[in-house]
């Protein structure tokens, strides 16, 4: 029997954790711990400048981000960037969200993924057709999906 690889986040991504709401850092955390699929975390508070550089060069569709700072002080948002072998059929590129909704539902901390743009706890459907059911949502409706995958906030 194989055991199962665990990982940790890193001193650079906890640092990037700095000014993000404590239940999504209790998420990421846990997060790490389930997936089978390492990360790190890529981005969490943002500045106001920051944000419209993003959306200027079409990264962020929205001034109103939950990267920002909110009302009760935190950002609501972090975005993490996956590591290793990816095997070209889309499971292991998205089993850090399933890891991701494992740890919100265990914490009971609601998730919304920027993949779909849908919050992980009110569904059993695989991200892989979440993602699928987003796209063709917003062909039919004559809209572009804005897929940003790395994104996760409070929902």
């Amino acid at each position: 029997m194989t055991e199962k690889q665990t990982y940790t986040l890193g001193k650079t991504s906890l640092s990037k954790l700095n000014g993000v709401h404590p239940n999504l850092v209790k998420v990421i955390k846990r997060a790490i711990e389930l997936t089978s699929q390492d990360f790190s975390v890529n981005e969490g508070l943002r500045t106001l400048e920051r944000q419209k550089r993003l959306v200027a060069a079409g990264a962020s569709r929205t001034l109103n981000s939950k990267h920002l700072k909110q009302t009760d002080g935190y950002g609501h948002a972090s975005d993490l960037i996956p590591w290793g072998d990816f095997d070209g059929n889309g499971t292991k590129e998205i089993s850090w969200a399933e890891a991701m909704r494992a740890a919100a539902k265990e914490l009971n901390i609601r998730i919304r993924w920027g993949g779909c743009w849908a919050t992980l706890n009110d569904t059993t459907k695989p991200t892989t057709q979440l993602v699928a059911d987003y796209v063709a949502e917003r062909r039919a409706a004559g809209k572009r999906a804005f897929i940003d995958g790395p994104h996760f906030e409070l929902s």
